[in-house]
């Protein structure tokens, strides 16, 4: 028995340093941690149960069979983050560059599988250059095999994928299908065809951080929703992200208590606004007055910034916060904007999340732009996820609420269940000045002094319409508030909302409006 856990050991020693030294040595010389580093710095002590450790691919040709390392370049296994249980697997850079053969994706196959079974979150730590070349389709079709059962954990366990290296081709596509991408400024890097073939099919020159780095991603393609300045960031990243969800769609979010009350005031907010409605100001510093200790993890910070989104905690609860952003073109929705909400309410609807709006919006954004790239459709996609969201649902509207986009911005209409108002609320079709010319068009052009006319009619509509009176007459808000009182009553509501239950019509599935 001696000799044979000597060998043991001696074949686990070799898999754990599979790429050998030399490999080893240059990924951390690039400043990279190593795939079981990751992994260890990413769980709890002592919590990683791997598996598949002594895999080994059986392919030929090109050498491979005179190079066979144990895990084939990927480390799968299981742990825990907080003392809750995950899946996990980490692609080895320093194993054929993290390229994935067929034992690769059959590694990463399995492990998804049980965790999807076992209704446990699944963590993609990605290093690799995509499919292994030598093993020619035998690698596509294990890609292949990740992408179908991305889509089959798609709402039923959080699937986390965290980029830390080049991921080029097929392998971005796994990434897409998950529900949240962490990327690392500098070193991570997505896109489906390289610079050079770039280059050579269309004739541009671009770098391999403009054309599919972090800050790229973050900003223009909308790809990460995360973005930090380092590896250890990036874990501690996930790790809080994860404090937020379930473990998989049959559980509720874990409540954490901080202290914070929840019937706290918030005496702030009745002077946060503007004496202008014209004016802009910061939507955040109203979700930081309202949510537990201020504590707001925003998804997509640096991309659509016209509407904010983010996990926060109410009384220790879980919520999920869509909110227009006055700071930024005045909080209109656009395709970005409303691609990016439409996103996140879908997720927190798939994972138990309740669903917290707070409004200010003038409109969607004209232009022909918009027009031509679809706003119709795309904005409609927020539309359809709000309608579709059986969480419980809550709005506030804090100042604007104009048109199609207040309908759209989670409205009562629409199937939010509590809807709330400040007095500083303005509930109409469109603004003032723009009714004005629509409505009095004639009287303006044949009166005398068409200026003053149009000042008088002007303060007339805001003294009639721009109000949340007459929504609260007619029962389509619940009540006008204090602001001073939203955390309370958001508190409140989502006691008494905890326990709604309500069906979708039987279907195989609706038609999103992609």
């Amino acid at each position: 028995m001696a000799d044979r856990l000597a060998e043991l050991e001696a074949r686990k020693a070799e898999a754990r340093v599979a790429g050998g030294e030399k490999a080893i040595e240059r990924q951390k010389q690039n400043g990279r941690m190593t795939a079981r580093e990751r992994i260890e710095y990413l769980l709890d002590e002592e919590s990683f149960q791997e598996l598949d450790m002594l895999n080994r691919h059986g392919a030929s040709g090109m050498g491979l069979e005179e190079h066979r390392p144990y895990t084939d370049g990927v480390i799968t296994g299981f742990g825990k983050i907080d003392g809750r249980k995950v899946a996990v697997y980490s692609q080895d850079f320093t194993v054929f560059g993290g390229a994935l053969g067929e034992t690769h994706g059959t590694k990463i196959h399995k492990i998804m599988d049980l965790a999807t079974t076992m209704g446990l979150p699944i963590i993609g730590l990605n290093d690799g250059a995509g499919a292994r070349i030598q093993e020619g389709v035998a690698g596509l079709h294990a890609y292949g095999g990740i992408f179908r059962r991305n889509a089959m954990a798609s709402g039923v366990v959080p699937q986390i994928s965290v980029i830390l290296g080049p991921c080029a081709g097929g392998a971005v596509y796994s990434p897409a299908l998950t529900d949240f991408i962490f990327m690392v400024q500098g070193s991570s890097h997505m896109f489906i065809t390289g610079p050079d073939v770039v280059k050579t099919v269309t004739g541009e020159d671009v770098t391999l951080e403009e054309l599919g780095g972090a800050l790229t991603h973050a900003t223009k393609s909308g790809v990460a929703n995360f973005v930090m300045p380092d590896e250890k960031s990036v874990l501690d990243e996930v790790r809080y992200l994860l404090s937020f969800l379930p473990s998989n769609n049959m559980e509720e979010p874990p409540r954490i208590l901080t202290g914070d009350a929840g019937d706290r005031l918030c005496p702030e907010l009745r002077d946060l606004l503007p004496t202008s409605p014209n004016q802009p100001y910061d939507m955040k510093k109203v979700i930081a007055a309202v949510v537990d200790g201020g504590d707001y993890m925003e998804v997509h910070s640096t991309y659509a910034q016209q509407i904010t989104c983010g996990f926060a905690r109410i009384d220790g609860h879980t919520i999920g916060i869509v909110s227009n952003q006055p700071q930024i073109l005045a909080g209109v929705l656009d395709i970005e904007s409303s691609e990016k909400a439409a996103r996140f309410v879908r997720t927190c609807d798939a994972f138990n999340v309740p669903i917290v709006t707070f409004v200010d919006v003038p409109g969607f954004m004209p232009g022909t732009d918009q027009e031509f790239g679809g706003i119709i459709r795309h904005g409609a996609k927020l539309l359809y996820a709000f309608c579709e969201a059986t969480v419980p649902r809550i709005s506030i509207i804090t100042r604007k609420a104009y048109g199609g986009a207040y309908v759209v911005m989670n409205s009562k209409s629409i199937g939010a269940d509590l809807a709330f108002a400040w007095p500083t609320a303005e509930i109409a079709v469109m603004g003032a000045s723009g009714a004005v010319e629509i409505v009095h068009r004639r009287d303006l052009t044949n009166s005398d002094n068409p200026d003053v006319l149009r000042k008088e009619l002007v303060e007339e509509y805001e003294e009639r319409y721009s109000n949340p009176y007459l929504a609260a007459e007619r029962g389509f808000i619940d009540d006008v508030i204090d602001p001073a009182e939203t955390r309370r009553i958001i508190a409140k509501s989502l006691d008494i909302l905890r326990g709604k239950r309500e069906e979708l019509p039987k279907r195989k599935h609706g038609n999103v409006p992609l």
